[in-house]
């Protein structure tokens, strides 16, 4: 019931930047831009999607086991990129909020922690004659 609940959260939370589909506004907020050209803001609600199916994916995986092994690592896998482009340099380290410098690096923990309880508690496949 925990991990259900753990990984329904860190779904909703990576699912929000969907949000900049129907309020622009958003990237302001979240990323600190305004006044972009259409191609930029087109781009970053794009992302926004793409955020919204790797949330839903999580959300997905806190109620359909065999799934939360390729959902986290994927998210793993996406969040420690973001990270690797953005946090390592200092000007973008600067504008980004605090909850995206704060949960991705939280969330890459959980989702770790998730595939590594799925393997060990994993039945082992039956052997073949």
């Amino acid at each position: 019931m925990k991990l259900r609940v753990i990984l329904t959260i860190v779904g909703v939370i990576t699912a929000t930047p969907a949000l900049a589909l129907v309020w622009p506004g958003m990237l302001e907020t979240s990323y600190g831009l305004s006044n972009l050209d259409p191609m930029t803001t087109a781009l970053l609600q794009h992302r926004g999607v793409l955020q919204g199916a790797l949330g839903a994916a999580i959300v997905w995986a806190a109620f359909f086991p065999p799934v939360r092994v390729p959902a986290s690592a994927t998210a793993i896998v996406t969040k420690a990129t973001f990270l690797a482009l953005t946090a390592v340099d200092a000007q973008l380290r600067a504008d980004m909020n605090l909850v995206s410098l704060a949960f991705d690096p939280i969330a890459i923990v959980i989702l770790g922690a998730v595939i590594a309880h799925h393997l060990r508690t994993a039945r082992p496949a039956p052997a073949s004659v």
